[in-house]
């Protein structure tokens, strides 16, 4: 069998959203008045949530965990798209490329399962509410978050040493914004068939898990809503979880849009478009989402400008 002649890469060129000039300062602006909203909002969230006290509950300790992920997933993605922007050719080294890979595969997997759990939080305060501080422990809440960590973060060095164990001997051009799995395989060389075995497996296993979870949790959510007898009670724990069910039927609606489409009508710009939204506008929405429509969350924020004010009040009262 005659040996192929691959010459090692060590760089990949990425294409970015679009070779058209003319677009290319006005979608630099728009993505990077995008990604300051983003840092904002959920730094902000975060801040908000850990230095008042009357948020410190089971809930608002899974959105700060949240924030902090939408924050690290929108930075992984975000400063090297804007590069597409700037640069002729926006160069990613082979071990830049390969941790930008793993990191992304990380904070997606680790989005997705954080849903479940929160969707789990849902129920018991629904369903449980006399037994919440039982069920939902200090101790079960950093397990609900630490599982989704450590097994995406192992799921993701395990894809990515798969992936980057490749030989690639095309090209070195990537057809997308930043290092993905899809887009890199079709520049290999190599036998795919088992990588793209484990991405199924992998993928299916996840988002079933999480899909089951949250969909029971909701099915158990909605049979105790519509028992209630009170209809101020109905809207009370309706508005609970609606900001949770907002986040998750984005979130969830863009990855089954992505990947479930027939293959007839699957394009590259497709993916793109829906890449976009999944890695940079999601992060923006999820904090605005929890913070217009949570009422704790806007009471302490008003709390926090209120202080800040009286402080800076105080300051020039006493120059």
């Amino acid at each position: 069998m005659a040996q192929i002649n691959c010459t090692p890469i060590k760089e990949f060129i990425l294409v970015g959203l679009t070779d058209q000039m003319e677009l290319k300062t006005p979608l630099f602006v728009i993505f990077l008045s995008i990604y300051l909203v983003t840092v904002v909002g959920n730094l902000g969230l975060i801040l908000v949530i850990r230095t008042n006290a009357r948020l410190n509950t089971p809930m608002y300790f899974f959105l700060s965990n949240l924030a902090f992920i939408d924050f690290c997933y929108s930075s992984v993605i975000t400063p090297k798209m804007l590069g597409n922007f700037l640069y002729k050719q926006n160069v990613i080294s082979f071990n830049a490329c390969a941790a930008q890979l793993a990191c992304f595969l990380t904070f997606m997997v680790s989005e997705c399962l954080l849903l479940a759990s929160m969707a789990y939080d849902q129920y018991v305060t629904i369903c449980n509410p006399l037994l919440y501080m039982v069920m939902m422990s200090p101790g079960i809440c950093i397990q609900l978050v630490a599982v989704p960590y450590c097994y995406s973060f192992l799921m993701a060095l395990f894809h990515t040493a798969l992936t980057f164990r490749l030989s690639y001997c095309h090209s070195n051009i990537i057809s997308h914004f930043y290092c993905d799995d899809m887009p890199l395989l079709r520049l290999t060389c190599s036998d795919t068939h088992f990588k793209q075995l484990w991405i199924l497996a992998c993928a299916g296993i996840t988002f079933i898990s999480s899909v089951l979870i949250i969909f029971v949790s909701y099915m158990f959510i909605i049979s105790t809503i519509l028992r209630m007898r009170s209809a101020e009670g109905r809207c009370k724990a309706f508005s609970t979880c609606s900001s949770h069910m907002l986040a998750v039927t984005i979130f969830y609606g863009t990855l089954i849009f992505m990947y479930l489409q027939p293959s007839s009508k699957h394009s590259l710009d497709t993916d793109k478009m829906a890449s976009v939204f999944y890695t940079v506008i999601i992060p923006m929405l999820n904090p605005l989402i929890y913070s217009l429509r949570n009422k704790d969350v806007k009471d302490a924020l008003k709390n926090v400008i209120s202080s800040k004010n009286q402080a800076f009040v105080l300051r020039k009262f006493k120059k």
